[in-house]
């Protein structure tokens, strides 16, 4: 196995992490302005507020999204096992 090909791995491995985190994190982050800006006009300096509501959305998506990431993730590990053999090479 040459070192281009462990790269190449090694890219598509973050490209897969990445594709799946993305979408949660976008949305939490989304949820986090819109309770700043909520905690900012209203002069409300709770610091737990933001937990549930970006936990709640965490939750949606996993439950909305989790079967297509998860199969995403599940067809790259198949892919990879079917290499295997040329690993060895």
């Amino acid at each position: 196995m040459s070192t281009g090909e462990i790269s190449v791995l090694m890219r598509g491995a973050i490209v897969q992490v990445i594709s799946m985190i993305a979408p949660i994190l976008g949305l939490a982050l989304i949820v986090g302005l819109i309770i700043a800006i909520f905690q900012a006009t209203t002069s409300i300096q709770e610091q737990t507020l933001t937990f549930l509501p970006k936990l709640l959305v965490i939750l949606l998506v996993i439950a909305l999204l989790g079967g297509t990431m998860f199969g995403s993730l599940g067809e790259y590990t198949i892919e990879l096992f079917r290499r295997i053999p040329d690993f060895a090479k």
